[in-house]
């Protein structure tokens, strides 16, 4: 597994339902004693304007926001590539 640092950006696989999508990584690289898990706030294109959307604009992003009401830990197994 490839390693990460917090404020990058990578597509991880959220399941059935919430698919592929950019996700904003929040968590340091677990150590050997923790649980093999990271927390990321997935990024969406649908943009309601409320409160909990923070827009950050990238040129490797399509127009969208992440959506804070989303934060969620995942398994470091469900992280695809990095994006920047």
């Amino acid at each position: 597994m490839a390693s990460f640092q917090p404020g990058e950006v990578w597509m991880v696989d959220l399941g059935l339902a919430a698919k592929v999508r950019p996700c904003l990584i929040l968590s340091d690289y677990p150590t050997d004693n923790e649980l093999a898990l990271v927390v990321v706030i997935p990024h969406a294109t649908a943009i309601r304007g409320n409160r909990w959307e923070v827009a950050i604009s990238k040129p490797f992003l399509r127009r969208g926001v992440f959506h804070l009401q989303q934060i969620q830990p995942i398994s470091l197994a469900r992280l695809e590539r990095k994006l920047g």
